[in-house]
């Protein structure tokens, strides 16, 4: 089996979030998805096969399957650009169809994916507090402009806005009491935001769900968190930048752009470079 690994949303030549690709002729089994994509360490590794005019794709955790990652999906557009060309390609998700276009640039790539429908909620009293003390924060810590909630762009987080760049730095949990918080209410990841400006944010992503500490870019988060603010009417049209990894030493920078119309999908891109 060949396993392609790449950086996606890397900083140029640098920094990004590490994935897996494996493109084969057909889809291998679950257990043997699941056993490679442990094997590679990674937070996510997309496995894709041809399907219609396209590739159907499932996205493997080290300790569970997902049902939409954004990072694997920008390096899964890499490895299309690298072995089929550059182009547009539908993929077929379990429960959602997307695309991802991928192009080369010297050493790097670019990739752009089109995410599924988004959609939020407010967040319960009940729930906030658990996660407040999962992190060993208190409501305090809480930027009240834009409220707790859970989001969705592919997958379900619960975006938690801080008032400090400080706050967002200490971020630290115990990995297992997440993993089964996590896996209780039905999250892939929990969001951590700072505002930067109206258009840019400070991010990490606790992926403890997935057996991972923390993700240092996260696709498909920055497209839920971006529907997010066009339900609040904080951003209802152009672009979001945001910054994730560098309390982890990997700059990761993501791009999303969003559109006017509540649920409409998310364009997300970013370079992907090459992991030797």
């Amino acid at each position: 089996m060949n396993i392609q690994r790449f950086a996606s949303f890397s900083a140029a030549d640098e920094g990004g979030n590490p994935a897996g690709v494996v493109l084969s002729d057909t889809m291998p089994e679950v257990s043997e998805m699941q056993r490679v994509a442990a094997e590679v360490g990674y937070s996510e590794t997309a496995f894709a096969a041809p399907e219609k005019d396209g590739f159907r794709v499932r996205y493997f955790a080290p300790e569970s399957e997902v049902p939409f990652c954004g990072h694997a999906t920008i390096a899964l557009g890499a490895a299309l650009a690298e072995t089929h060309g550059e182009g547009n390609y539908p993929l077929y998700l379990n429960n959602a169809e997307i695309s991802v276009e991928g192009s080369k640039e010297t050493n790097l790539y670019s990739a752009a994916l089109i995410s599924p429908p988004t959609k939020s909620e407010a967040l319960d009293g009940g729930t906030l507090a658990r996660i407040l003390a999962l992190f060993g924060y208190s409501e305090d810590d809480l930027n009240t402009d834009l409220p707790p909630a859970r989001i969705h762009g592919g997958a379900d987080h619960v975006v938690i806005a801080l008032n400090s760049r400080e706050a967002l730095a200490r971020m630290d949990y115990d990995l297992a009491a997440g993993a089964d918080l996590m896996r209780e209410l039905g999250l892939v990841t929990i969001m951590l935001v700072h505002q930067i400006s109206d258009n840019a944010y400070n991010v990490r992503n606790a992926f403890a769900s997935g057996g991972v500490l923390e993700d240092p870019a996260t696709g498909a988060a920055a497209a839920a968190f971006s529907g997010y603010l066009r339900d609040l009417g904080i951003v209802t049209d152009g672009k979001l930048s945001l910054r994730q990894g560098e309390d982890m030493q990997s700059p990761s920078d993501i791009t999303t752009e969003i559109t006017p119309e509540k649920g409409a999908p998310i364009r997300v891109s970013g370079t992907v470079r090459v992991i030797s």
